[in-house]
């Protein structure tokens, strides 16, 4: 380490060089990773923060929402299978809200209408105002981006294309479902909005996008022979499920990887370059006495030096670049995400490494110092 730090010291205009290198990639590395966990957030936030470990679909709807249809009457049922500690029906559509009696185009709002059996395990907690309420059925808790939009507690909102009107009674955080904001309001409410054509309903009694399943060692198949017509998956294969979301996810995994597989590349070759101009050096070390061992050591001592100040300053400059972001932006940058590829980067720079002490390996100490032929 003492040599490798001396080093450091002495050539610092070229070490400097890789360390900006280094910077760069981790920089974008998280910010990427950043932008990927935001629009994971942005998509599915309300699926995965929900207290539920199972989820019962109609057979054949691919673990969507948009295409189970369910009777509510089948809850009941749920909740004396096996392992089953709590049934919840869920529903769940898309709509705009309009601001206002007059409201113009400009003030329509994307919404999600998530509809839930107030009470219910799956209510979030409410961050202001009150929770949902069975006796006021038109009334809604919302994410708390609305608020950028102008709603606040007490608006009454319209649904563009319908008469029905929804009065917000408190905000929730971190909701949002199909990258727009949700809306939560008891299942009564929901199913007026949902199934307001004639026949959407196909007839069934109660209907439910999906049943919401809480307890351990649940039996998928089990539950499906005993359910005919239905498809239990986890929550995370429901989630999985939704709309985009795996190709969403997909893209930003296979845009990561291919800039860890160039990064790999790119600070192997920089190690390889300085250790090919550095041969007559450790030609030298080599013959008054110095191992390979030590050498090797020097060059992986140097290499951890620069990748880990290079992350660091990496990670200062996603969470200064997050912090003067859009507040639309989705961008989440967690903690575990920051150590993970942290860590990442840190592995693919040692093995990086490697090349470089494999050539040290084999200097011929006479022929570096070109006293052999």
């Amino acid at each position: 380490m003492f040599l490798a730090v001396k080093e450091l010291m002495h050539s610092k205009l070229k070490f400097l060089m890789i360390i900006i290198i280094f910077v760069l990639i981790a920089w974008l590395v998280f910010i990427l990773s950043g932008l990927g966990n935001g629009l994971s957030t942005l998509a599915a936030s309300t699926f995965k923060n929900m207290k539920a470990d199972y989820v019962i679909f109609e057979e054949g709807s691919q673990s969507s929402m948009s295409k189970s249809l369910l009777s509510g009457q089948r809850v009941p049922e749920a909740e004396k299978l096996p392992n089953v500690e709590a049934a919840a029906p869920m529903g769940s559509t898309m709509a705009t809200a309009m601001k206002g009696e007059n409201s113009k185009n400009e003030d329509k709002v994307d919404i999600a209408i998530i509809g839930i059996l107030p009470g219910s395990f799956l209510e979030p907690k409410v961050v202001e105002g009150k929770p949902l309420s069975s006796d006021n059925p038109t009334s809604v808790v919302v994410n708390t981006s609305l608020k950028d939009e102008g709603f606040k507690i007490g608006d009454t909102f319209q649904l563009d294309g319908t008469t029905e009107s929804l009065t917000i009674i408190g905000f929730v955080e971190n909701e949002t479902y199909n990258h727009v904001a949700s809306v939560f309001t008891p299942m009564e409410q929901w199913r007026k909005i949902a199934f307001a054509a004639p026949g959407s309903d196909k007839g069934l009694a109660e209907p439910v996008n999906a049943i919401m399943l809480q307890g351990e060692n649940i039996d998928s198949a089990e539950i499906n022979n005993k359910l005919s017509g239905t498809d239990t998956v986890t929550r995370s294969e429901a989630v999985q499920g939704m709309p985009g979301y795996k190709e969403e996810n997909g893209t930003i995994l296979m845009m990561l990887a291919f800039l860890l597989a160039i990064s790999a590349f790119v600070l192997g070759v920089f190690f390889y370059v300085i250790t090919m101009q550095k041969t007559n050096q450790f030609g030298i070390m080599k013959a008054i006495g110095a191992s390979n061992k030590f050498l090797s050591k020097t060059i992986i001592s140097q290499v951890f030096v620069l990748s880990v100040t290079s992350i660091l300053v990496g990670i200062l400059l996603t969470y200064g670049t997050a912090a003067i972001m859009p507040k639309g932006m989705p961008f989440k940058l967690e903690t575990s995400l920051v150590v993970t590829y942290s860590i990442i980067l840190l592995v693919i720079a040692m093995l990086s490494s490697l090349v470089s002490v494999r050539k040290i390996t084999k200097i011929d100490p006479l022929k570096a110092l070109g006293r052999v032929e």
